[in-house]
């Protein structure tokens, strides 16, 4: 009875696993890898925690101007009692105590700034643009890996072609190696030309096993920017290309006020020079405001508790240039911030007019391998029917390298085709579309 049972269990699980086999595998479309990829990537993570460092920073920035309360207790335990001696003639000299040799004491501050010459202001406008900078870098960290991610998408599809392309080389050539070897019995033709056929085919089969490990590494490689297993299968939809049509300068201005990067090195000069404000401000007078109530256990004290408020002022007259210095030093940073943001600016201008010309400069492949592939195949049938007619001697397979031996104009193209979604997605990662 229970071998009965083991066989219908595991019956039943071959058959459950044959049929989720049978079950198609919905293709991952692009925006679907882009979300796979922002959800797993650790520098997305990374730039997440430096985003949430700055906004902790400009936190404790504005904690600065509010009240900040205070308290302290202890116990103390004297190896003498305070006293002082007291001597008025003709009587001997007196001892009077002024406290106990044990007791306890507590008290509690309150303290609030009043004026800082600007220090606080000036660190909390630091603190918010250095917000700003992470928050310009988590974007730009986006923009990178999801140019990464249509990177690898298309080299996946491109091995994908490959392959396809490879295998009907071989196919076709299988079939003419076939058909020489016929002839060659019949001694219709010379053996070279047997051996010519079985070469191409050899070359072929070789060209077959590159294709396929090309597509095992792209295919790895995908599935280790998106946080996967490298051996899980790949599945992918087509892409489609979706070109920005608009003029250069258009392109150009547009990049240069959404790229983050030029944004972000425009907040950190920002912070730099606020940052400086506050280091300067730190040599004026700081008038601060504080009050609290101190009880101190003793006896012979006649108010033990004691309410206080106090108006006071610091001013560091002289700190040996500390402040001046370290002012000096951010502002500099500053200058070299904005320097390598105009630095920048043009490396952008250059990046937007790369992106153009390469977007350009594959539509015009399109169109060529498109034409291209119509003249190779027809100038291949041609020399197909004159080899199998005996008009010339020379195989078609010595013919010229074209596209491949038996690769179809869509196949190709799609090839092709595939080099423009990448050229688009540089062109909006130029621009930050």
């Amino acid at each position: 009875m229970n071998i009965r049972i083991r066989y219908f269990t595991a019956g039943f699980a071959g058959l459950l696993a044959a049929l989720a086999a049978c079950v198609p595998v919905a293709a991952e479309t692009l925006d679907q890898a882009w979300e796979t990829a922002l959800a797993a990537d650790r520098r997305m993570r990374a730039a997440g925690h430096h985003t949430q460092s700055a906004e902790e920073t400009l936190a404790a920035a504005r904690g600065a101007r509010l009240p900040r309360l205070s308290v302290e207790g202890g116990y103390t335990v004297l190896d003498n009692a305070p006293a002082i001696v007291v001597t008025i003639p003709p009587f001997p000299p007196q001892e009077l105590p002024l406290g106990q040799d044990k007791g306890y004491s507590y008290r509690g501050t309150v303290s609030v700034p009043l004026y800082t010459g600007g220090r606080l202001s000036s660190g909390i406008e630091a603190a918010r643009a250095g917000v700003q900078v992470a928050r310009q870098d988590e974007a730009r960290t986006v923009l990178d890996l999801k140019l990464q991610v249509v990177e690898l998408y298309a080299a996946v599809l491109r091995a994908r072609r490959g392959v396809e392309v490879a295998e009907k080389n071989v196919e076709s050539l299988t079939a003419h190696t076939q058909d020489v070897a016929n002839r060659f019995h019949q001694g219709q033709v010379a053996k070279n030309d047997l051996l010519a056929a079985q070469v191409a085919l050899a070359d072929a089969r070789q060209r077959a096993i590159q294709a396929h490990s090309a597509l095992d590494l792209a295919q790895a490689s995908y599935n280790r920017q998106l946080g996967r297993a490298l051996t899980e299968p790949v599945v992918l939809d087509e892409l489609t290309p979706q070109p920005v049509n608009e003029e250069l300068a258009a392109l150009t201005a547009r990049a240069m006020q959404q790229r983050p990067e030029l944004a972000g090195l425009g907040e950190q000069s920002t912070r730099l020079r606020q940052q400086a404000a506050s280091e300067r401000a730190a040599s004026q007078p700081q008038v601060y405001l504080s009050g609290g109530y101190r009880f101190e256990e003793n006896r012979y004290q006649l108010y033990e508790g004691v309410w206080s408020a106090t108006v006071g002022v610091k001013w560091d007259l002289f700190d040996g240039g500390i402040a001046r210095h370290q002012a000096g030093a951010s502002h500099a940073r500053a200058e070299a911030a904005a320097q390598e943001r105009d630095d920048l600016a043009s490396f952008v201008a250059l990046q937007v007019r790369k992106a153009q010309l390469d977007v350009t400069e594959t539509r015009q492949r399109v169109e060529v391998t498109r034409e291209a592939l119509a003249q190779s195949d027809e100038n291949l049938n041609v020399a197909k029917s004159r080899y199998r007619a005996g008009l010339t001697r020379t195989p078609w397979c010595w013919m010229p390298k074209r596209s491949v031996p038996g690769a179809t104009p869509t196949t190709t193209t799609r090839c092709t085709t595939l080099c423009l979604r990448p050229s688009d997605c540089a062109m909006r990662w130029a621009i930050f579309l």
